[in-house]
Parts: structure tokens; C-alpha cells; sequence
């Protein structure tokens, strides 16, 4: 089997550069502790349920827009580095976490691909204004001095996958690489993944779903990549167990995994009575004789009287391998 010198000598200087920088990305240590240690009644700090809810909403939202998950990643990277540097109230959270999302597809994504701010909040079923996010969206930016790319769980992901493709058997079956961004985004949406190193956090996912493998030689190559980056084996197993944790309860069936059911807009009853009066507004179509059908003419004169969409927002299908929307998303009122 090939040891890490055989791998490209760029991805070896890159993994080395990104753990240089992977530190000026971690939010603030004391700032976790205290969202730890608040309650969700207490109204003068963002808890870590409430902030996990809000991480959870952010997950739909982003599957919902179509962006990456690398938007997600980065997302919750902005949003939990500003929870632990400024005094949040907790209903200031929603315009907060809309605004890391709009921040990081902007760094992320493509131009064409980024939302309306308008859109996004709509979508979002949020009080605030246009005005309000471009305000938070200026002050997070000057807080948390926003820079192109930060390193984060999935660049470490998008680092090592390759090297496990290149240097495994042939015949050596490896997880997807959306199985694992599926299972990373998971992780995010709990506090405690928050205090790991992202280098430590990527290889704790990769190792734990090789362990379910059984491969050794993929199991050998997470050693080595243990040793080049100086992993402790005391700090790897903890992030593995929890990791493990993590995944149990994701796949348990208390989690709220995708169905592909669409989304269900609950409306007020006056949005209701409105859409009922239009209902009844529509023509009616002339009726269609019974025993006149000419084959000859039905590409000409048959017209699709299904307008092509059967939700006004789309379905919103599974995310890669495992992404699910919270219920207090699909179910909050416009």
C-alpha cells in the first residue's frame, strides 16, 4: 500500500497551510461555554437549543435554495463566530442566521445562483425588513472581518476524499462524497461540533464511516493521516464517539429526514378565504364532445391543462444523503 509521500506534494502543502489557518476560523471557546450553560428561558442570551433550531432552519433553507454545502458550512461558521463574540438577544437570531446564509452564498455561489435578500426572507416566513438584513449582514461583516474563504470542516473533507480515492484498492468501496457532507452538515447542527478542530472534525467522519466498513486499508490510511497532522489518539477517539453519537441519532427515526413531501404553507384565515374567492373566479372550460377525437390533429389541438407546478414553491427533494428539514420550518406561518 502507498504511504503519504506518494500523495501529490500540493495536497500535503495545502493540508498544512489550511491547519495554519484553521484557528483563525474557530468561534470563540468562551462564548460556546456560555451558550452551553444557558437556558431557554433565559431571555438575555441565544442558548444552544435555540441556536441549534436556528442551524436546523438554515439547513432547509439552504437545500431549499439549491446552494452547496459548502454555503451551509460557511454559514454556520459565520453564525456561531458572531454568537460568541457579541451579546445576542435570542429574537434577534432569525434576521442573524438569514444574514449568514445570504453572506456565505454570496462568498460561495455564483452570482446568477444568489437569492434575492427579498426572496430569502419571504422564503424564510421572517419579521424583518430588506433594510434590517443589509444592516446585520454590514455589521457581521465588520465584526467578524468576512474574508473570501475560510477554512472550515469541508475544506479539510474536500482535501482528504481524494487522497483515499487515489491510494485505496481498486476494488476498495468508498462513501460518497455527499454521504459524508450529509453527515457533516448533521453534525453542525449541534453546538458541541462547534469546539473541534475542522481538520479533526473531517477525519473523525471519514474514520467512523470506514470503521463501519471494516477496510483496513482505508482504516491505515486515516492512521497515517492521524500522524502527519499530529492528532492526539486521546482527542480522535473522543471526536469519533461523538461523531458516532451523532449518527445514531441521526438515523434513529426520531430524526426528521426529507420524504420528498413538498412544503405546506400554513395560511391565515383571511390569505384562505381570498384564495378560495379566486377559485371560483377561473372560467370554465368549454366541454370536450365525447367521440369526435381525431388522432390526426391531437399534437395540434390538445393543450396541457396542467400548468406544471404542483406547489407554488416547489418541492423541496432530499439533500445529497441524508439532509432533513426541521419541523419547525416546514410547519411556522407566513
Amino acid at each position: 500500500m502507498r504511504d503519504l509521500q506518494a500523495i501529490d506534494s500540493w495536497l500535503l502543502k495545502e493540508l498544512k497551510a489550511c491547519c495554519a489557518k484553521e484557528y483563525n476560523f474557530l468561534p470563540r471557546e468562551a462564548g460556546l461555554k456560555l451558550m452551553e450553560s444557558a437556558s431557554t428561558e433565559n431571555h438575555s442570551g441565544v442558548s444552544a437549543k435555540c441556536r441549534n433550531t436556528r442551524v436546523e432552519e438554515l439547513w432547509g433553507l439552504n437545500s431549499f435554495f439549491g446552494y452547496s454545502t459548502q454555503t451551509f458550512v460557511q454559514a454556520v461558521n459565520l453564525l456561531d463566530r458572531f454568537l460568541t463574540t457579541m451579546k445576542v438577544q435570542p429574537k434577534h437570531l432569525p434576521c442573524i442566521g438569514v444574514c449568514c446564509l445570504h453572506i456565505a452564498a454570496k462568498m460561495v455561489e455564483d452570482e446568477s445562483n444568489v437569492s434575492p435578500t427579498n426572496e430569502l426572507i419571504r422564503i424564510s416566513q421572517s419579521k424583518f425588513t430588506v433594510s434590517d438584513l443589509c444592516r446585520m449582514e454590514k455589521i457581521i461583516s465588520e465584526k467578524l472581518s468576512v474574508e473570501p474563504v475560510a477554512v472550515t470542516a469541508i475544506t479539510f473533507l474536500h482535501l482528504y476524499y481524494p487522497a483515499f480515492t487515489s491510494m485505496s484498492a481498486e476494488r476498495e468501496e468508498i462513501p460518497s462524497i455527499g454521504r459524508l457532507e450529509a453527515q457533516l452538515k448533521a453534525c453542525l447542527c449541534r453546538l458541541v461540533f462547534s469546539k473541534a478542530k475542522p481538520s479533526v472534525l473531517a477525519l473523525s467522519l471519514i474514520a467512523q464511516e470506514f470503521e463501519g466498513l471494516k477496510s483496513i486499508t482505508l482504516l491505515k490510511i486515516v492512521q497515517q493521516f492521524q500522524r502527519h497532522l499530529k492528532i492526539s489518539d486521546g482527542d480522535f477517539l473522543h471526536w469519533k464517539e461523538l461523531v458516532a453519537k451523532c449518527m445514531t441519532e441521526y438515523h434513529s427515526s426520531e430524526c426528521n429526514k426529507p420524504d420528498n413531501k413538498k412544503l405546506v404553507w400554513i395560511v391565515s384565515r383571511r390569505t384562505a378565504q381570498n384564495l378560495q374567492a379566486n377559485h371560483f373566479c377561473v372560467p370554465g372550460l368549454p366541454t370536450i364532445p365525447e367521440g369526435s377525437w381525431d388522432e390526426s390533429e391531437s399534437e395540434d389541438s390538445c393543450e396541457d391543462m396542467s400548468c406544471g407546478e404542483e406547489s407554488p414553491c416547489g418541492s423541496p427533494g432530499s439533500d445529497g444523503e441524508g439532509a432533513f428539514f426541521s419541523s419547525a420550518f416546514l410547519n411556522r406561518k407566513m
